[in-house]
């Protein structure tokens, strides 16, 4: 790999909305896009930044036979062939975690001369995705204030119901890698930190003087006005993995600051954002490494995380690239925690929430209502505490922090709200239950935080999973002493075609053995295989022909397959009797097969 100049000195940034204009003009339809600008709501904060940010980078699959997905001889020689191609030059990086290769895109391009570089990748047979390295975000509305009370653990109205839960667990034994902004020293939580790695590449971005290294201190990720771009504005340091580690593991029982939700629980740091946030490689192989995985040239984990959270986020639709870690690390035996995002919008449109196999959260007020920014729709999960500040600051969610507004100053604590804020609150809980019960697989882990989660106390417009997360009653019921861990499940494993652009399928389950109705929480579990999940629109059929949508189609959702778990208020149904799940494709180009369908009760 060639030493490169700084980015400042040569560089002519092309942006996502580009490289995602560029991808959508392909006919190589397994590539996933990211959402252009035009398609996000006026309102987007976080996600907008990511969409008009620059981009530098690809991202590039290539198939398991390929020489070039093993040798990065191979693979710099095929980057500098398809540069030259194109007439431009084009340089291998590294290689992630994965298995993907990491392409700079080199200097001086113009639209045009990025269409002509993705062209070239998609017209060959040897590439299974290209996608471009993304910027991402923290999902948060920081606001300083004084310390009050944790409402979001234990009141009535809209808490998690935690402290009943700590008679059985409290998550010794469990390491939660934060992946985030790093970590900055606070006595409430120091106790409770383990060995973790910076994985920014990219100095520009790190601004701690240096590129990957074990040291995942945060510095500050303070910027000036518009630096991140025209219109960003600026920004005091936000210390978010901080905070974020404060709500999992801040050590309780101390007589001061806050107490942790899984407070006998690791946290492993690991740095992925910076100033104007993170790129979508350094996530990818920070999932890698957090899960047990192998990164090249970087020391093996020594702290392997079973539970990941990630309060970040960009626009665009989960790429093959970031799936591929995903799903790798929950194949080990990690559960994936994500933010739904802060948009108001519909989390589809965003990644990594609207990945597969992860535990999307969206976030709630005080008052058990959707929080005003949370993300919704039918990939949210759960939905847990995020604050609503705007209602009085006291009305956020209270964890660790520090006084610096660039660079770190004293250790404070203060009020933030945010996905970011609710989505610790899961991650601390998977903790919980991982220690009640060390066999649990990531699928259990889901299933049991749906099954024994509560009614949302107020309204939730669009969509917000199970409902409130309920602490004690889901680590009663992991660890034998109450709750429910699931329910009797009915599974069809019976592969089904879906043509393209066709008439919808329909794959039949019949239920027997059951007395009454289906419950207001019914599980609905989906395996499908499909190059545009866009495409696809799904409906549970109940036995007298009722039906209850749960994915409707999205031009913008371009990420492959659908891998996932809906929640269906099928209360007024009898359960017994033949259940159908009818898919259709409604746009040519794509195929895919349902390879399995399951209902939980």
């Amino acid at each position: 790999m060639r030493p490169s100049p700084s980015r400042d000195a040569r560089r002519k940034l092309i942006s996502v909305a580009a490289i995602s204009a560029a991808l959508l003009a392909g006919t190589t339809t397994s590539v996933a896009v990211a959402q252009t600008p035009d398609a996000a709501p006026a309102e987007t904060t976080a996600a907008a930044s990511a969409a008009a940010a620059p981009a530098e980078r690809l991202i590039v699959g290539y198939k398991s036979g390929a020489t070039e997905a093993k040798s990065n001889t191979a693979a710099d020689a095929d980057a500098r062939a398809k540069g030259a191609k194109a007439g431009e030059d084009l340089d291998f990086q590294r290689r992630l975690g994965t298995g993907a290769a990491l392409v700079d895109l080199g200097a001086e391009l113009e639209k045009a001369d990025v269409a002509d570089v993705i062209a070239q990748y998609q017209a060959d047979p040897q590439v299974a995705y290209v996608v471009p390295d993304r910027i991402n975000k923290p999902l948060a509305d920081p606001n300083d204030t004084e310390y009050s009370k944790q409402w979001d653990l234990f009141e009535a109205t809209a808490g998690m119901n935690v402290p009943g839960a700590w008679a059985t667990s409290t998550g010794t034994g469990v390491t939660v890698a934060v992946i985030d902004t790093g970590y900055v020293t606070h006595s409430d939580v120091a106790g409770n930190i383990v060995a973790g790695y910076d994985f920014i590449s990219d100095t520009a971005v790190s601004v701690d003087g240096d590129g990957r290294d074990s040291n995942p201190a945060d510095p500050g990720d303070w910027y000036a006005t518009d630096e991140c771009g025209t219109g960003t504005g600026s920004s005091n340091s936000s210390w978010h993995g901080t905070h974020v580690a404060g709500t999992i593991a801040a050590v309780t029982n101390n007589s001061k600051g806050v107490a942790g939700i899984a407070y006998n629980a690791k946290i492993s740091p690991l740095r992925v954002l910076g100033k104007c946030g993170g790129y979508d490689s350094d996530i990818i192989d920070a999932i890698t490494w957090a899960s047990g995985g192998t990164v090249s040239g970087v020391p093996a984990n020594t702290n392997v995380a079973k539970v990941i959270n990630m309060s970040l986020g960009g626009s665009g639709a989960c790429t093959s690239a970031t799936q591929t870690a995903i799903t790798a690390a929950v194949n080990r035996g990690t559960t994936v925690v994500v933010a739904a995002g802060n948009e108001n919008s519909n989390t589809s449109g965003f990644s990594p929430s609207s990945c597969g196999n992860v535990i999307n959260v969206a976030a709630t007020s005080r008052t058990g209502a959707r929080a005003s920014y949370s993300n919704y729709g039918t990939l949210v999960d759960i939905a847990a505490p995020g604050g609503q500040t705007s209602t009085g600051t006291a009305n956020g969610i209270l964890s660790t922090l520090n006084s610096g507004t660039k660079t770190a100053s004293t250790e404070s604590y203060a009020y933030y709200q945010g996905t970011s804020m609710a989505t610790p609150h899961i991650a601390g809980l998977v903790a919980l239950m991982k220690s009640a019960n060390s066999s649990l697989t990531p699928a259990q882990i889901e299933s049991a935080i749906k099954t024994n989660a509560r009614a949302l106390p107020g309204a939730c417009t669009g969509g917000c999973g199970a409902g409130l997360a309920d602490a004690t009653k889901t680590v009663q019921a992991v660890s034998g002493s109450g709750g429910s861990t699931g329910g009797t499940t009915f599974t069809s494993t019976s592969a089904v075609a879906i043509p393209d652009a066709g008439s919808a399928i329909e794959s039949p389950i019949t239920v027997s053995g059951r007395t009454g109705n289906a419950p207001t929480a019914l599980q609905v579990g989906v395996d499908i295989t499909h190059t545009y999940r866009g495409d696809l629109v799904i409906d549970l059929v109940a036995p007298d022909g009722s039906t209850y949508r749960l994915k409707a189609a999205s031009s913008s959702d371009s990420a492959d397959n659908v891998s996932t778990t809906y929640t269906v208020d099928a209360s007024s149904e009898t359960a017994n009797g033949t259940w159908k799940l009818r898919v259709q494709d409604t746009a040519a180009q794509d195929t895919g097969t349902v390879n399995s369908w399951k209902l939980t009760f």
